[in-house]
């Protein structure tokens, strides 16, 4: 994996409850990781053909391994937040490749 290849900045975001002025429970997203990455232009097909829907946006990143991110989290690249739908480690703790999506409003 070349350094030279991760152009950009992605946070990876995790969930909390708290409860809003009015009491309610609120689903709030705190930063869990700032990481450098390399955006793979739609080069994962079996992962893109299986998307299907035209209304969802789709994109995968690589970057350095970091323990704990699950599919729980979410990426936050480029102003838009992107759901992770599968992770995929590469070698043995040197990369993960999040694989993420989402729909358009």
């Amino acid at each position: 994996m070349k350094a030279g290849k991760m152009v950009h900045v992605i946070d990876v975001q995790q969930a909390s409850m708290t409860v809003n002025a009015a009491g309610t429970p609120v689903q709030t997203w705190s930063k869990l990781a700032t990481l450098r990455a390399e955006l793979i232009e739609q080069s994962t097909e079996e992962f893109l053909r299986g998307a299907g829907d035209t209304g969802v946006t789709t994109l995968a990143f690589r970057t350095r391994h970091v323990s704990g991110i699950t599919t729980d989290h979410r990426v936050s690249f480029d102003g838009a937040a992107f759901d992770i739908e599968e992770i995929v480690a590469i070698g043995r703790r040197r990369g993960l490749e999040l694989r993420c999506k989402r729909g358009q409003p």
